[in-house]
């Protein structure tokens, strides 16, 4: 276990797999912050333009519609790899060994049906925005200063794809804890009581503060 992440490692090829990808994540999770700081650098120049020259800054609602993704979709990889989404924690918690990986190998299954469907449906609405022969290889754009919006529409399939590479190496883990009962799988996040909860983040603030 390293640092506050539920989530063990071992010399396993899986493990291997779980590390690189994380890697990856941890760039589109940062890329996600930058665009939120970003944001908040375009609201204060906006609101000070506004104000001191009375003049904000221009197609500010158009940049903060092509952030949004970015915000939204870029980071999900990442929450999953270390159980941020929400989870029945009460529930899952109540389970263990086989009966508990059944339990998460089936939602994470369904969950990986459902990207898949919405990676293939973000990509054809990316695909009915982009075009190469069109100005900006756009067919739309945005109201204000005509930003085109497949470079946005773009990040969802990108983002689902990656999400769905992580949820197949958490069938890979849950599977192969089911053949053998582990008692602690790596590549999964595992579900943590409240005393290692107070613990973790204790860790994570004293941390901060060295």
């Amino acid at each position: 276990m390293a640092g506050s992440s539920l989530v063990l490692s071992d010399d396993s090829r899986l493990s291997k797999l779980d590390q690189s990808l994380y890697r990856l994540e941890s760039v589109l999770a940062l890329v996600s912050g930058l665009a939120v700081f970003s944001l908040m650098v375009m609201a204060v120049f906006s609101v000070g333009g506004r104000n001191l020259i009375n003049q904000p800054l221009p197609g500010y609602v158009d940049w903060i519609e092509q952030a949004m993704p970015l915000i939204a979709f870029m980071g999900i990889a990442f929450a999953q790899r270390d159980g941020g989404h929400i989870r029945m924690d009460m529930l899952v918690g109540a389970l263990r060994g086989r009966s508990l990986y059944i339990v998460e190998f089936i939602t994470t299954a369904v969950i990986l049906l459902v990207m898949v469907l919405l990676v293939w449906g973000s990509w054809a609405h990316f695909d009915r925005s982009f075009d190469f022969s069109a100005p900006m290889w756009s067919r739309d754009s945005s109201m204000d200063i005509s930003l085109p919006l497949w470079p946005a529409k773009l990040l969802a399939p990108v983002a689902f794809s990656v999400l769905c590479l992580r949820l197949c190496l958490q069938l890979w883990a849950y599977g192969r804890a089911i053949l053998s009962n582990a008692v602690k799988p790596v590549a999964v996040p595992l579900v943590a009581d409240a005393a290692t909860q107070a613990a973790m983040e204790a860790e994570h603030v004293s941390g901060h503060d060295n």
